[in-house]
């Protein structure tokens, strides 16, 4: 019995199926993105995307769609669906009777004594999408034709019909190749598990329409190049097997390879297998470098704030892999050296880099060695924030952090719209400051117990963090509202309530005294919290928006004012448990359960970027989220650890 499924009356009615949708993704970062009933709403859908190196490490797609119809006794039956304008055709989707999600998704059409599978799956360590088709009941053979539908463009872009385009195909065993456009790679269609020949009929598919990018306001229309079609029989009880590659497989292996990578897919029961799943999806290797991608299907591999508190979630708590967690952080630290030491828009980025050396000493790291191999790292983090360092941001005679750049959002609050920002908050921010003193506490400590003895470093940033403990809770605590200000300026604070507060309460050195824990605890509690993760501003706040949809200017204006956040549930989770202790554990269930509920929305089996702020809550943004996967492991492993006697 499969975990998430959906019932015929479900996936017929396309305003709930097509809210729906089918994720697959692999260790190359790879992906395969649809609705469940496979007709594209986005310009990022499609059955292959793949990064390519040649166009600066963006992900390109390559396969749009496969239309399937089958012929029986004379009637041909189409079970494709596209989008033109406000029509659907050929509206293959009333033929849909089940759809499974796991181990793959598997959808089954019925169409009179005619039933017909496909599912769905990739490879895990190379750019291929593999479909096998199974002629499950039939009176007679069938003919099934499947017509590939190519794209050949950036997953953000759009294609039109042109004559630049290369239309002609080339053949190779059990299939053809098209490349086309000069500069792109070659994608391999091949079958096997049948005689199939492949007829070329080259033309133009004008005017597909991606309705969520209409509902967004985004242009909406692409064409695509169908280059013909692959024909071939089936008997009941057959099966073949389609491959989209970019290199050529052999295709008399392909009906194996596919049961292999089926039989090899992990089990899934729970939520928590799903956890697990994405964890790992999360973690591509690409050019033999591993790293973090940030979200499916349109964020991007190698983010340097994301990757830094995705990292032990995902690597540490849901793998359990400590050699892994270390390659990444040098990957890292590699490709990252611009943003950790000279200059970035993240202002607080760099900083993360000692809350996720912490959390990898919290998970069992020996501290001695962890300092050896990062501490020159993290000590020159520190000094890339003293004044002439950078341009963005600097430490001032207080101690505190100043970020400014004239019409920049230099936090993770980074939404712009008609480009200015929604969120500047320049001037002293509340997080970035958390961090910062914390990162100064750590190192400094790290530094008396594994550094070099008479290190310079002990005495120089001692007295720093001496300026921002005394100037720190001074500058941000508002006393009349029992929390902190969101950001200070020349002007004074700004007291519009969001959860960025919540860091000084989170990082393990906390520049605010113990006394104000548990009233900015429950100022936080009471404005923000939600079933859904943690609001982005109070609802009682003017510029609060409730709901994330409609238009750019829409979406763009509630991102940060209103939306949820579930990965910031991670930093209330650990703040409840320490003010609250054992008492808390039960409404941790309350506000995780809810995302184990959602997992037949938005992106089937994964967990969301967002939420509305507002009842219902529905789901939005990326519909796989690295950081929102890696904080419900977090939290679960906080839990079992809190249980096993260890306070937080």
């Amino acid at each position: 019995m499969a975990y998430l499924k959906f019932n015929k009356s479900e996936l017929v009615n396309l305003s709930y199926s097509l809210r729906r949708e089918i994720l697959l993704a692999n260790k190359t970062g790879a992906y395969c993105n649809t609705s469940i009933i496979t007709c594209n709403t986005r310009k990022y859908h499609g059955l292959l995307a793949v990064t390519l190196d040649r166009f600066g490490g963006d992900k390109y797609l390559m396969l749009s769609s496969l239309d399937e119809s089958l012929t029986v006794n004379g009637k041909q039956f189409n079970l494709g669906i596209h989008c033109y304008g406000d029509m659907y055709e050929p509206r293959g989707h009333k033929y849909i009777v089940d759809y499974q999600a796991d181990p793959a998704p598997s959808i089954t059409y019925k169409i009179g004594e005619i039933k017909f599978r496909k599912t769905i799956v990739m490879a895990p360590d190379r750019d291929q999408t593999l479909i096998r088709f199974e002629l499950l009941e039939s009176p007679s053979p069938a003919v099934l034709q499947l017509r590939p539908l190519l794209p050949f463009r950036n997953i953000h872009a759009l294609t039109h019909r042109n004559d630049a385009a290369v239309t002609a195909a080339s053949p190779l065993a059990g299939g053809v190749s098209f490349r086309l456009y000069p500069n792109f790679p070659s994608l391999q269609l091949q079958i096997g598990g049948a005689e199939s020949r492949f007829v070329s009929y080259p033309c133009w598919y004008d005017g597909i329409t991606y309705t969520d990018e209409y509902r967004r306001g985004f242009d909406c229309r692409e064409d695509l190049f169908n280059p013909g079609w692959f024909e071939m029989s089936l008997s009941p009880g057959e099966s073949v097997v389609f491959s989209a590659s970019m290199r050529q497989e052999d295709p008399a292996s392909l009906g194996k390879d596919f049961g292999k990578i089926l039989a090899d897919m992990p089990v899934i029961s729970s939520g928590k297998d799903q956890l697990k799943h994405w964890a790992d999806l999360f973690v591509c290797t690409h050019n033999s470098r591993k790293k973090i991608t940030a979200g499916f299907s349109w964020m991007y591999t190698g983010l340097l704030r994301e990757s830094l508190i995705a990292l032990p979630g995902l690597v540490l708590y849901g793998k359990g892999d400590m050699r892994e967690f270390e390659e990444i952080l040098d990957n890292i630290v590699a490709d990252e050296q611009e943003r950790l030491f000279r200059r970035t828009t993240q202002v607080e980025a760099p900083l993360y880099f000692a809350t996720a050396l912490q959390a990898y000493i919290f998970y069992g790291a020996d501290p001695a060695a962890v300092w050896k191999k990062y501490g020159v790292i993290m000590r020159d983090i520190v000094a890339s924030y003293l004044p002439g360092e950078r341009a963005e941001v600097s430490m001032q005679p207080d101690g505190l952090l100043w970020a400014e750049q004239g019409g920049s959002a230099l936090s993770w609050m980074n939404a712009y719209v008609d480009g200015r920002p929604v969120t500047e908050r320049a001037g002293y921010q509340v997080e970035t400051n958390a961090l910062w003193y914390n990162a100064v506490c750590f190192a400094i400590e790290m530094e008396k117990k594994y550094g070099a003895k008479g290190s310079e470093f002990i005495p120089r940033w001692s007295t720093v963090r001496d300026l921002v403990k005394a100037n720190y809770q001074k500058t941000f605590l508002n006393e009349r509202l029992g929390c902190l200000a969101d950001y200070v300026d020349a002007g004074g604070q700004h007291t519009e309530i969001r959860p960025n507060q919540l860091y000084a309460l989170w990082v393990p050195y906390s520049p605010v005294d113990d006394s104000m824990a548990p009233s900015i605890f429950r100022v936080v509690s009471g404005e923000l919290v939600t079933t859904r993760g943690i609001r982005t501003l109070s609802p009682r706040d003017e510029a609060y928006r409730g709901v994330y949809d409609g238009s750019q200017y829409d979406r763009d204006m509630a991102y940060h004012q209103g939306s949820t956040r579930p990965f910031l549930l991670e930093q209330y989770v650990a703040v409840g448990l320490r003010v609250q202790g054992p008492s808390f554990l039960p409404r941790i269930e309350e506000l995780t359960k809810g995302f184990y509920e959602d997992l037949n929305k938005h992106g089937v089996g994964a967990f969301s970027e967002l939420y509305d702020g507002d009842p219902p809550q529905e789901p939005h943004g990326a519909i796989a989220s690295a950081l929102s996967t890696a904080a419900l492991l977090t939290i679960d492993y906080l839990v079992k650890r809190y249980k096993e006697g260890y306070r937080l």
